[in-house]
């Protein structure tokens, strides 16, 4: 296979990491309609992220948040975005480079965006049908995309709990399995 002098991998990867920039000024402008929210997975310790001490303690490698019903002053810039949310009835501004981010779900039209992150390095995505390889994106599994969580009133943060079975690497899995009962 020839070198890829033009960098396809990571123009792939600014493209669709501005999908999620676009959808996410029109919830900021616009709100969010109908059934549309996001799962939103980012990586806690990457350069430019701000979030409070105890989540960052709390979920030192990775963390998903919901943008559904309770979110304020949603501000996206061209290389990441602002929003308030409430953790243990506290509100809490984070900031979230969108290079940060490893996973984008818009459950209410089954839409998902997944970003490989090997090595702390540049990630590239995972969506829609395309040919598999080693280095190609794969296709986001239907799993993890159940309409068990648009029941979500809560926006505070979703995820792994010591509990909770870990998923395989680039397995999406419903996040029902981790609430806490």
């Amino acid at each position: 296979m020839s070198k890829d002098y033009i960098g396809y991998e990571a123009l792939t990867d600014a493209a669709l990491r501005g999908v999620v920039r676009e959808a996410l000024r029109i919830a900021g402008t616009k709100g969010l309609v109908g059934s549309h929210h996001f799962y939103v997975t980012f990586r806690t310790h990457f350069p430019g992220v701000d979030i409070p001490d105890f989540l960052r303690e709390q979920y030192p490698d990775e963390m998903t948040i919901v943008l559904q019903h309770q979110f304020w002053g949603l501000r996206v810039e061209e290389d990441h975005f602002e929003v308030t949310l409430t953790f243990r009835k506290v509100p809490a501004e984070l900031v979230i480079p969108f290079a940060a981010l490893t996973g984008f779900v818009d459950p209410g039209t089954q839409f998902g965006l997944q970003f490989k992150t090997e090595g702390g390095a540049g990630p590239s995505l995972a969506t829609g049908p395309m040919n598999a390889s080693a280095d190609a994106p794969t296709p986001l599994p239907a799993a993890g995309r159940d309409e068990g969580a648009a029941g979500n009133t809560d926006a505070d943060m979703e995820a792994e709990d010591d509990e909770a079975p870990a998923p395989a690497p680039g397995e999406v899995v419903s996040l029902d399995a981790f609430r806490k009962k």
